[in-house]
């Protein structure tokens, strides 16, 4: 495996290590107060050839920032409870950094959240239609809180995109979400990470890929 660095606009470090190489690099550049973000179990097993699970890689990356957790995040993100919730953490604890630790549904949802939080000037819990509207591009993303990810999963390439797809249970809704300020700044791609996922998972990444290059061939 070559390992190598390129930018359109997001950073992408690609290789075995990456993330252990660079994260202490770029991280600083962005504050002390992180936004962990994560879906389910596989960041907390062990990839074959590594000594540490992606997870506590980073936990001991970050001894020296101050880190707040959003776990739990589900495939098809919902605007409640996780991007509430992120946008709730993220003007509680002034988060200067959302670092997410994820395949695609995490990304998208991470991309809400920052586009909600640096754009909504009153507090989320006081004003959830706002936040929707910004969702849903009623109302324009102004400002964003940076991201940087470390991808465990190959399928959408939100990696290096500007959108996400979000869903709203109570109103049955499932939007796209596009914005220019949410293009992560950061991302690490050391495909040995995706080594933990489920079968079922990496099936279903495979078909996402497929159906995304079906998109760009019929849709450009």
């Amino acid at each position: 495996m070559e390992n190598f660095v390129f930018a359109y606009p997001t950073k992408n470090y690609f290789g075995k290590e990456a993330a252990t190489q660079a994260l202490n690099a770029e991280l600083p550049k962005y504050g002390k107060n992180v936004l962990l973000a994560y879906g389910g179990g596989s960041i907390k097993r062990t990839a074959p050839g590594h000594d540490k699970s992606l997870y506590d890689l980073v936990k001991d990356t970050l001894t020296d920032k101050q880190v707040f957790e959003l776990g739990g995040i589900q495939p098809n993100p919902k605007f409640n409870p996780s991007v509430l919730d992120g946008v709730r953490m993220c003007q509680d604890n002034d988060i200067d950094v959302i670092l997410a630790l994820s395949g695609g549904s995490v990304l998208d949802c991470t991309k809400a959240i920052a586009g909600v939080a640096g754009t909504l000037k009153t507090k989320v819990t006081d004003n959830v239609e706002e936040a929707w509207n910004i969702v849903c591009g009623r109302k324009p993303t102004t400002a964003a809180v940076p991201i940087v990810d470390i991808i465990t999963m190959a399928a959408t390439g939100s990696e290096y995109d500007m959108g996400g797809v979000i869903s709203r249970t109570e109103t049955n809704d499932k939007l796209a979400y596009f914005s220019k300020l949410v293009f992560p700044a950061v991302s690490f791609i050391d495909p040995t990470y995706t080594f933990t996922l489920p079968v079922k998972q990496t099936l279903a990444g495979v078909s996402d890929c497929i159906n995304h290059i079906m998109e760009q061939y019929f849709c450009g």
